[in-house]
Order: C-alpha cells, then structure tokens, then sequence
C-alpha cells in the first residue's frame, strides 16, 4: 500500500497517472472498436459462422445505387446545415453581446430552449408540421397565402428542407453560446479603440470580432461537419423509421442501420461505418488545411 502511494504522489508519474483514465478510454471505446470494424469489413459475417470475403464488400458498396443515394443526402444536409448554421449563429451572438441589445438574457434563454427537446420528440413535432393533411401546419401556412397544399415528405427538395429547419431550430442555440463565450472574451477596450478610429457597426464586427473568434468558428464548423454526416436520428422521426419514400431521407448512417441491423449484414455494415469515418476525416482534414489548423508554421 506503501508503495502505491508512493508512486501515485511521485512527481515522474503523476502526469501518467491523471492521462491514463483518458488513453485506456481511448483504446477501449475508440480503437478497439475501429480495429474490430476493419477486420469485420473484409468478412460476411452471420449468425455462427463468419466467412472472409476480402474486397467484396468495398466492391458491392462502390457499385451500389441506393447508398450513392445516400451519400448525395448526407452532403446535401452537411451542406445546407453547415451554410446557415456557421454564420447566423455568429451573427445572432454578435448583436446578444451587444450593450444596445435590450434583454439579451431572455433572448439567450429562448434560442437555446429547443436543444433540451428530445431529438425524437422534435422529430415527432416536425412530422405532424409537415404533414400532409390540409390541416397540418406547413399547409396551413400555404393555403393563408392561397396556395394549395402539397406532401412534404414525399418531395425531395421539401424533405431536405424540412431536415434543415429542423436542424437549424435545435443546433441555433447551441452555436450561439459557442460564439457567446469566444466574444465574451474579446476586451471592451479594443471596441472602443476601434469606434474612436471611426469603424462602425458592421467594421467592428468583420475586422475584429470575426477574427478573434476563428478558433471557435474552426471548431463549429468541424463538428458541424461530422454531425452533417453522422446524421440519422433526425431522418428517422422525420419519417417514422428509415424507410422514407424514394429513400430521399435516407443517410450513410441510416444506410448502414438498414444493412447492419435491418438485413443483418454486419460485414458490409462495417464497410460502410469505415467509409463514413474516411469522407468525415479527409474533409474536415482539408477544411483544417484551408483554415490554417494544420500545414501552417507557427511564431
């Protein structure tokens, strides 16, 4: 006992010791289980018997329409989310940290309330929105302006806009106190400094805040991108279960729930997990090397 006390108050290991809960959790839950699914990916894998298959999987996945389908979704959604839930948060936290906005703290409250609702009670409520019924709020909204009522969640274009909105009315707060916390940090002082040099509303906000707040702005966008791609719980409530008409809101993770567990096809489940991680990793890498992360000598 002695000497675990002694090894544990020991100046050397101490810093082993605090990292050490980390990297066992590391292995355990993050490499272990990508090492398994790469093994898994080269393999048919069915109940009491697994079958090494070599490239069959990557092959069949390469040629196969509907997960093409799938990939075109997924962007589409990582697009269109990334686009207006990187500015407008911005924006919007820009004018709460303001000291000529009139009760920002109730504003703050209001923005961030959607993110505690549960993302299948969100997706429930956004279902019976954009209904088909003429009664259905969405189509309540057309007939006030006279226009007929449509199927939303049978076209593709108002489908994805549907996944959208839904997103960018649970993700707005969340991103607000991102941005919020990156401007609270900025001294008032350099404000002033630069309203004395005659910069207006708009100067500040482009020159200064903006740039103080691009570490920040690099984060948002990089976990906007994996949860634009990792996308699936969303699509799911959307449409009451991963079978949506034309699969026009079917993603890669849904694709590969419907292969891994829906057709238990584990192998090629796996391949399809092992892509996702590849498209997610080499953009953000590259979105990293544009906004100077990596690749860039440091002072």
């Amino acid at each position: 006992m002695t000497r675990i006390r002694k090894f544990l108050y020991n100046q050397k290991a101490a810093p082993y010791v605090f990292v050490l809960p980390f990297v066992l959790t590391f292995l355990i839950f993050f490499v272990y289980p990508v090492l398994t699914t790469i093994r898994m990916s080269f393999q048919e894998v069915l109940p009491g018997m697994v079958t090494n298959v070599g490239w069959k999987n990557y092959q069949r996945l390469l040629g196969d329409r509907i997960f093409r389908t799938a990939v075109g979704n997924s962007f589409r959604y990582m697009f269109w989310t990334v686009l207006i839930l990187i500015p407008m948060p911005l924006v919007l936290a820009y004018m709460l940290n303001s000291r000529l906005m009139v009760a920002s703290e109730f504003f703050r409250g209001v923005l961030f309330l959607p993110i505690l609702v549960n993302v299948v009670v969100a997706g429930t409520i956004f279902r019976l929105m954009f209904g088909e019924l003429p009664g259905s709020f969405m189509n309540t909204v057309r007939a006030f302006f006279g226009l007929e009522p449509i199927k939303w969640l049978r076209q593709k274009e108002t489908g994805m806009a549907a996944l959208v909105l839904m997103a960018c009315w649970r993700w707005t707060g969340v991103n607000i106190l991102y941005y919020l916390a990156a401007l609270k940090n900025i001294p008032l002082e350099m404000y002033e400094a630069a309203e004395i040099d005659g910069a207006n509303g708009w100067q500040r906000f482009r020159h200064l805040a903006v740039p103080l707040v691009k570490p920040t702005i690099i984060y948002v966008l990089t976990i906007s991108i994996y949860a634009g791609l990792a996308m699936f719980t969303e699509s799911y409530m959307l449409w009451a279960g991963n079978n949506s008409p034309r699969n026009i809101g079917l993603t890669i993770v849904g694709y590969l729930y419907r292969q891994g567990w829906e057709q238990n096809r584990m192998g090629f489940a796996s391949a399809v997990g092992l892509v996702l991680l590849l498209v997610a990793s080499i953009i953000n890498f590259i979105q990293l090397r544009i906004t100077g992360v990596f690749g860039k000598e440091r002072d």
